[in-house]
């Protein structure tokens, strides 16, 4: 499927534009759910990732946080797992930390991936197998092996929340917006980890997922197992994502609050 991904490319980077008409300017602004707004621009960056994408794989399956679920999905084994703007608030607010995420999952995993953000320009992406490219060219995750003074991607309302006030001492916490936005800057180098311990839909996480991967890194749900896709429930319990040297500390420092979870009963 690595032949498809110039063409993945080239819509995602469409989609971008589409987004960034909007982006600055006057569109409509309504709340899916409290704190959950959803834009004008996503709506139009989902028509045309769906428009072109299943043209491009007429076979495939689709899921998409804008586009109502439908179960014929969970019969295909190819599927378009799609976030047509991932960090909405961030895009609302003007700030340049948004994306768009592309995946596509076979037989449950991701296969091909890119994200954009389109504000700044950065382009990430992967096919299973081949390597991640960052730009256009071949690029890995960070080299950093102690925890002290790594660089670890928060989102803004998690932060709020104090959730990364006990690693403040020991690490460096950056606010950033966006799931797949981190993730890729997880790929690229550009942080050294991220995690979020809440539950994760799948158009939030699937191509990061893959990014992380082939660029050497690791990517796993909040207790430590591989994340599949396509499942008929949307939702992973949390992430981890790393470059692989600093995984086992992580694991281990977050491991009381997964605990704390099961205590509450809470399976994702």
């Amino acid at each position: 499927m690595e032949q498809y991904l110039p063409a993945v490319i080239d819509i995602t980077k469409a989609a971008g534009a589409v987004v960034m008409s909007f982006y600055r300017s006057a569109y409509d602004v309504t709340d899916k759910a409290p704190d959950n707004p959803v834009t004008d621009a996503d709506f139009a960056s989902d028509t045309l990732l769906k428009e072109r994408l299943q043209a491009l794989l007429p076979e495939a399956g689709w899921l998409s946080e804008e586009t109502a679920d439908t179960p014929e999905r969970l019969d295909k084994r190819l599927l378009w797992c799609v976030d047509p703007i991932d960090g909405t608030k961030e895009f609302i607010m003007g700030i340049p930390e948004f994306s768009i995420s592309v995946a596509l999952v076979a037989d449950g995993l991701p296969i091909l991936a890119v994200i954009y953000n389109p504000a700044t320009g950065e382009l990430y992406s992967a096919a299973k197998g081949n390597g991640f490219t960052f730009n256009g060219k071949p690029h890995a995750v960070s080299d950093r092996r102690e925890l002290a003074g790594s660089i670890i991607d928060a989102s803004r309302s998690e932060r709020k929340r104090g959730e990364f006030a006990p690693f403040e001492d020991q690490m460096t916490i950056r606010t950033m917006g966006s799931v797949a936005y981190k993730l890729a800057r997880v790929a690229s180098g550009q942080c050294d980890a991220t995690w979020s311990r809440g539950p994760k839909h799948e158009w939030d996480i699937c191509a990061g997922v893959l990014l992380v991967q082939e660029a050497g890194g690791v990517a796993v749900d909040l207790s430590n197992r591989p994340i599949t896709f396509n499942n008929q429930f949307v939702k992973a319990n949390g992430i981890i994502a790393d470059n692989g040297y600093l995984h086992d500390a992580i694991v281990a420092a977050l491991a009381p609050y997964g605990a704390a979870r099961k205590e509450k009963g809470l399976t994702y």
